[in-house]
């Protein structure tokens, strides 16, 4: 698509100059403005659509801080360059501050406005594609929502490999939104009216899990009665997404391995191959490079299935995004138990923000749900909600001991989660006698989370159950 620049400046050979000089370089439409209220009433046309405004500072009447004031309260989103005279620093110091984008001093070099204006409007087309993204996702159950510095390099990266057939690996805690963002990738990409197969690989027993993938033939093994197509056959130019890969075994890393490479997979019990064209995401919240070195992920494999990575951000880095959070979860979820809209106290706002949120989004929808059901007024308030008081104040001491200094961040980071685990959820466990389904409802995670947390830190339920006497 062709863009559109506006320029506006009361000296109608420099709007002509600059028309000359952008249009054949950059491929881009420039409409000219000789005032700011002229350049205001241009944008107001519901028919035009600009992706730049390069303005002037010193104009007749509406200056260009003037006009930069009214385009940043009319089109937030909207890049904007200013003109300034050559050597008045503090002009364009105070342009950058009042929310522009960039500057240029005049007289300009011609590469040297070339550059820039490219540089401008790459940034338009980043947050074009952002925001599509943003209403793309929003038309799921739990969309990814955020307005944060983290979540908008996340918007970005999924914008910029959407449309291609990389293989993407997602990392992140558990209930930050792998599956919402393999969604995403897949409804922004052009194999979006094909199919999307999503495979909880920790809840499949791995024998089982070879032949959901892959299918197999009548008689291969017991009880195969009929053949059975594999996951990667039924989803055949679409996506498939391997949710918590690192729970694999080695023999099912090899066979995947196979279909990245080779892009065919073979049904147990059969001679041939089928040929599929399947785009592979896959997630974690493992560390894949210590079960490399551990001997339990194969190297070639995660290089084949992190050609791009996308780190999701834990609730905790990205706190400002939890207002917009509450906002739709509430909408959605009021709904959904035909209850009438909510919203949340000042006491309630302030104590979310400064929990730590261990189970993330899904941790915060757990607990906006309780508050829904426990409230008997529009207001949720303290009383409603499963959070003490003191608890987002509260610190987890950790002793990192005598030889932390020796270690590298990752190992001192993975020690640290390993000692807040074992403290936090034996804590848990001792105070439900070892039931799993309490302690769970006691973290605001689902079982099935909290097991595999329990699983990948050793954590043994057994040692807090109450013996018989």
């Amino acid at each position: 698509m062709t863009p559109n620049i506006l320029v506006v400046d009361d000296e109608k050979d420099m709007t002509r100059l600059l028309q000359r000089s952008l249009e054949p370089e950059l491929n881009c439409r420039v409409t000219m403005a000789f005032s700011g209220e002229m350049a205001l009433n241009i944008l107001g046309l519901a028919d035009t659509t600009f992706d730049l405004v390069i303005s002037d500072i010193r104009m007749p009447e509406m200056d260009g801080f003037e006009l930069l004031e009214q385009l940043k309260q009319r089109y937030p989103d909207l890049t904007v360059v200013m003109l300034t005279a050559y050597g008045n620093i503090e002009s364009a110091v105070t342009a950058i501050k009042k929310g522009a984008y960039d500057f240029i001093a005049k007289p300009f070099e011609q590469d040297e406005i070339i550059f820039k204006i490219r540089k401008a409007l790459e940034r338009s087309r980043l947050i074009s594609e952002n925001r599509q993204l943003q209403k793309a996702c929003r038309t799921d159950s739990l969309p990814l929502i955020g307005k944060s510095p983290a979540m908008r390099k996340v918007f970005q990266k999924i914008g910029l490999i959407a449309d291609s057939d990389v293989t993407v690996l997602i990392t992140g805690e558990s209930g930050t939104g792998k599956d919402m963002t393999a969604r995403s990738i897949h409804a922004l990409s052009p194999r979006n009216n094909k199919p999307y197969i999503p495979i909880n690989c920790p809840t499949i027993p791995e024998h089982i899990l070879e032949s959901e993938l892959f299918g197999y033939k009548k008689g291969a093994f017991t009880n195969a009665y009929r053949d059975k197509t594999g996951l990667f056959q039924e989803a055949d130019h679409g996506t498939i997404f391997l949710d918590e890969i690192g729970d694999v075994g080695p023999s099912i890393q090899t066979k995947l391995l196979r279909v990245i490479q080779e892009k065919e997979v073979k049904p147990l019990g059969d001679t041939r191959v089928d040929h599929v064209d399947v785009r592979i995401i896959a997630s974690t919240n493992q560390d894949l490079q210590q079960k490399i070195k551990d001997k339990e992920f194969r190297e070639d494999f995660f290089y084949r299935l992190s050609v791009i990575t996308i780190e999701l951000p834990p609730l905790r880095e990205r706190v400002t995004d939890i207002p917009l959070l509450c906002d739709h979860l509430l909408a959605k979820n009021c709904e959904k138990l035909n209850k009438p809209a909510k919203h949340l106290s000042e006491s309630v706002m302030d104590l979310l923000m400064k929990h730590p949120w261990p189970g993330n989004v899904r941790e915060l929808e757990n607990v906006l749900v309780q508050g829904i059901l426990y409230s008997t007024t529009d207001t949720i308030g303290l009383a409603d909600i499963p959070i003490e008081k003191n608890s987002a104040n509260a610190c987890v001491c950790v002793d990192f001991g005598k030889d932390m200094g020796q270690l590298t961040y990752k190992q001192a980071k993975e020690s640290t989660l390993t000692q807040f685990n074992h403290n936090f959820i034996g804590a848990m466990l001792s105070m439900t006698k070892g039931n799993i389904t309490q302690a769970a409802r006691r973290c605001a995670m689902d079982r099935q989370a909290l097991q595999q947390i329990m699983k990948r830190y050793a954590i043994d339920p057994e040692k807090f159950r109450k013996k018989p006497s």
